[in-house]
């Protein structure tokens, strides 16, 4: 869940958007997420490797109904829908 109480927020921001102004490309992107991902391993178990998992699914997940799903509907709202009533 990424809503954090905001003075952490605060604490994280600047040094996110720093990290984000020096990635380039997409899979710059996909190297920093991993990254951190492997920097949060705690010891090489089921239920850790797992909860990790956990954490990426959600944040996929969240990203869609947050950002994605809305997009979606707007460009279907503007060409048409596709999926036709039964």
């Amino acid at each position: 869940m990424p809503y954090i109480k905001p003075e952490r927020r605060v604490a994280l921001d600047k040094e996110i958007q720093a990290l984000s102004d020096r990635i380039d490309s997409r899979g710059e992107l996909n190297y920093a997420i991993t990254a951190l991902l492997l920097s949060e391993v705690r010891g090489l178990s089921y239920a850790e490797l797992s909860s990790l998992m956990g954490d990426i699914e959600c944040v996929k997940q969240e990203f869609y109904r947050r950002v994605l799903a809305p997009y979606e509907d707007e460009k279907c709202r503007e060409n048409g829908d596709v999926y036709l009533p039964n």
